[in-house]
């Protein structure tokens, strides 16, 4: 199993819509693909800024590649994402997942 790690960050101000916003796109895009395992979302607040952690877990490699096009290791974002996060960081991090729970 393999977990792909997406980090984002927004002003806390916009934190509560953007999670909202990502559970009505990038979760449902991730459950609509074969080989996804589940999805956890981790938001941390500090001052002004909200961290996000987006960890997913996959059957493979290649099911990654069905979510993110051929270059997994990309991050994928929506038309929206500019509007609330502060950098659109270029690359996800991959862990094989060495003791399942």
């Amino acid at each position: 199993m393999i977990a792909r790690l997406w980090h984002g960050a927004t002003q806390a101000s916009h934190s509560d819509a953007y999670l909202q916003f990502l559970v009505r796109t990038g979760i449902p895009d991730y459950a609509r693909t074969a080989g996804h395992r589940g999805t956890q979302i981790l938001v941390r607040k500090e001052g002004d800024v909200a961290h996000f952690l987006l960890i997913s877990l996959w059957d493979s490699m290649e099911a990654i590649r069905q979510f993110a096009g051929p270059d997994a290791d990309r991050a994928k974002y929506y038309p929206e994402d500019p509007e609330y996060l502060l950098e659109l960081e270029p690359a996800v991090v991959h862990y094989e997942v060495a003791f399942p729970t």
